[in-house]
């Protein structure tokens, strides 16, 4: 029989492979690496992403990685924008990239009538050949091209068939402005991706189990986008090199070998973590930090989320950014104490700026 973990454990092997429940003095781009990119379809998540998990966090420092170009923001898992290693981004998307032009078909694709995806592609890719181009100049290009067709549902196929990265001043810290894109190779220099095809793929369920760990067959496959999973993981684990466990709930969760498994005690101290975090948003597994009414009350009718509130390890309030400083909504009571942590946890977002 797999061993069994409890849900603390399950709980705070999670947070502590996250770096939440102690904020690290390391690298940024390391960081970013073992949270296996921060989601940033808003530009700034990503800065409290890390906020939360960096000793003495500076935006300053994301800006800087961000115009030296080791980090980039493209589109990555499940065709959503991510902050990525570039040379992690440049593997990774070409391992996506199947599952981002199926995509393409099934939406974006469907409202072109006389224009293929792949023409639009290769019009684009001439297009940015000549350097970093707005979004706007790159949708009215292909407009004049083919005035006829929807130029937004053009631009976004152009975004899913071609590895774009969104070029800075969009995405450093507190600015604001229309994305402006690049080729991936044009932008961090050309090469080729370090791993391909399966051994891709194993990679990548190495990063997410090493990252959100334990996991589930379906945690994997949701956060990736990927399917058909199941075969590969079997594989490896009877390769040794994946361990099943059994959740507190019969789940069957695999993890790589060697890894350590939580006590369930250790102190979780309060952390607001960013919104669209990874941790709870795009996670079959968020059981392990979100009693699931908590999250559905958090859902609106434009799929956007606020912060997340940890409290002893487990979703419960979330904070947006006011014009009076942070609001804060409680999802359940919280104890004085408790709110006493909490609103010196929110101080340090206020203090970001």
């Amino acid at each position: 029989m797999p061993d069994e973990i409890t849900l603390e454990q399950w709980n705070r092997t999670l947070l502590e492979r996250q770096h939440l429940l102690e904020r690290v003095d390391d690298d940024i781009v390391d960081v970013v690496d073992r949270v296996v990119g921060l989601q940033s379809q808003d530009p700034q998540a990503a800065f409290y992403g890390l906020a939360c998990r960096v000793e003495g966090f500076d935006p300053a420092d994301v800006d800087e990685l961000l115009t030296d170009r080791e980090l980039v923001r493209m589109t990555l898992q499940r065709g959503t924008v991510f902050l990525a290693d570039g040379l992690d981004a440049r593997w990774i998307r070409e391992l996506l990239q199947p599952m981002l032009d199926a995509a393409v078909e099934t939406n974006h694709g469907r409202k072109l009538s006389a224009v293929t995806a792949a023409d639009v592609a290769d019009h684009a890719r001439t297009v940015l050949a000549d350097g970093p181009v707005a979004a706007s100049a790159l949708r009215a290009s292909l407009a004049r091209r083919w005035p006829d067709e929807p130029a937004a549902h053009m631009a976004a196929v152009a975004r899913l068939r071609l590895p774009v990265v969104q070029a800075p001043p969009r995405g450093l810290w507190k600015r604001s402005g229309g994305p402006t894109y690049a080729l991936l190779d044009d932008w961090i220099g050309p090469g080729e991706p370090a791993v391909v095809g399966d051994e891709a793929r194993r990679d990548l369920i190495r990063l997410y189990l090493r990252g959100f760990g334990p996991a589930s067959i379906a945690a994997v496959q949701t956060w990736s986008g990927l399917t058909g999973l199941g075969p590969l993981m079997a594989s490896m684990e009877a390769d040794w090199e994946l361990v099943v466990y059994t959740g507190p709930n019969g789940e069957t969760l695999y993890d790589l070998d060697g890894l350590a498994i939580a006590a369930g005690t250790e102190p979780a101290p309060v952390r607001c973590v960013a919104p669209y975090d990874n941790l709870i948003v795009a996670n079959a597994d968020r059981v392990r930090v979100a009693d699931p009414d908590h999250y559905r009350a958090l859902w609106t009718p434009n799929g956007q989320f606020p912060g997340f509130v940890l409290v002893d390890g487990r979703l419960a309030a979330t904070w947006k950014p006011g014009k009076d400083g942070v609001e804060l909504t409680a999802l359940r009571d919280l104890t004085p104490a408790e709110r006493g942590d909490v609103e010196r946890e929110i101080a340090l977002v206020g203090e970001l700026g």
